[in-house]
């Protein structure tokens, strides 16, 4: 959990609900999780019918969350207001607009609780904490920003979130998760989900686990495929690159790029440490200390200059991918080539 996401949840489960808040960031989970757990404790389930509003920014505007703001809750203590996806409501970018939304958050209704979740769309600036309106927010309630997982983290990420739902899971089924979903939380929470439905009580969620309920294959997936170039054998990286060409939807190149350069990367930074060991390597790479003799042998397989030039050979991969030099591979020969260079 993100300390300053844990911190908020148990306000609000502990009941210290402030009158306003703006929660911002490009991780929708925690923005989600955040209203929803506002949503269950704000206002009694009797009570909601009439004093419960969830509104969406495509559908509403500044000017009609004031007016839901400034209303008085019907024979109720409050009411609450929850905006989702924000960033899509009319009159978000107007300065007057958003003068009338500073006033509010300096000068809100004792009986109104009202939540802006704002989403930073891709290709678009995070929202700026400096500017007044948004600084309103935190001298009257809550503020927070939540950033986007780095993927070297999302392995760490899934064994909590297992935790958390009181299950024990294996440090190698929480980095096939990862590698195969990517730093999608929500998706990932709805695996796991679907994960503990299916566990027996005790059980513990292992890599098999995870390939028999994910739909993963056991032999053909890229954490295979990192374990087979370490080992230079050359048979089954190319049975599992044949795989993949065979199954482009389930196994897209660009998350396979993405996960074999961080993978070297980690080979390179093994190379540079002057600590060899388990422990001393483990928090270097970001990675559970099982894992840690893995980018050992590959370390062992690949000397330095090699994982320079495999480094190299993934870019030029992926500017290829993206139609740059060659614009006639499919995804299966820029791979296919990729892993040849690899490993001659």
């Amino acid at each position: 959990m993100i300390p300053a996401v844990d911190a908020l949840l148990k306000d609000i489960r502990n009941k210290r609900i402030a009158p306003v808040y703006l929660i911002h960031g490009d991780e929708p989970f925690y923005l989600d999780r955040i209203a929803e757990e506002l949503e269950k404790i704000a206002i009694p389930v009797a009570e909601r019918g009439f004093n419960q509003f969830i509104l969406f920014g495509k559908d509403t505007d500044v000017g009609a969350v004031l007016n839901y703001a400034r209303r008085y809750p019907f024979m109720a203590e409050r009411q609450l207001v929850i905006v989702k996806e924000a960033q899509q409501m009319g009159g978000i970018t107007d300065k007057s607009a958003l003068t009338l939304l500073e006033d509010y958050a300096l000068n809100p209704l004792d009986s109104t609780i009202l939540m802006i979740c704002y989403t930073r769309e891709e290709g678009k600036p995070a929202l700026d904490e400096r500017k007044s309106w948004v600084k309103a927010f935190g001298a009257k309630g809550k503020l927070l920003g939540i950033k986007k997982l780095y993927d070297d983290k999302i392995p760490d990420w899934v064994g909590m979130y297992c935790r958390e739902q009181g299950a024990k899971v294996s440090p190698k089924a929480c980095q096939l998760l990862a590698d195969h979903i990517g730093n999608d939380l929500k998706r990932l929470a709805g695996e796991i989900d679907k994960i503990l439905i299916n566990l027996h009580v005790g059980e513990e969620i292992s890599a098999t686990t995870v390939e028999r309920l994910v739909g993963i294959s056991k032999e053909y997936n890229v954490f295979e495929l990192q374990k087979a170039l370490a080992q230079r054998d050359i048979v089954k990286a190319n049975q599992i690159v044949a795989y993949f060409g065979h199954n482009p939807k389930d196994n897209p190149l660009v998350v396979i790029l993405a996960q074999l350069f961080s993978y070297f990367s980690k080979v390179l930074l093994v190379q540079a440490s002057k600590d060899q060991t388990d422990k001393g390597l483990a928090p270097l790479l970001g990675v559970n200390p099982f894992f840690v003799k893995d980018y050992l042998s590959a370390a062992r397989t690949f000397p330095l200059p090699k994982v320079a030039d495999i480094l190299h050979a993934i870019r030029r991969a992926d500017a290829r991918s993206k139609g740059i030099d060659t614009p006639t591979m499919n995804e299966g020969d820029i791979l296919r080539e990729l892993v040849f260079e690899v490993l001659h």
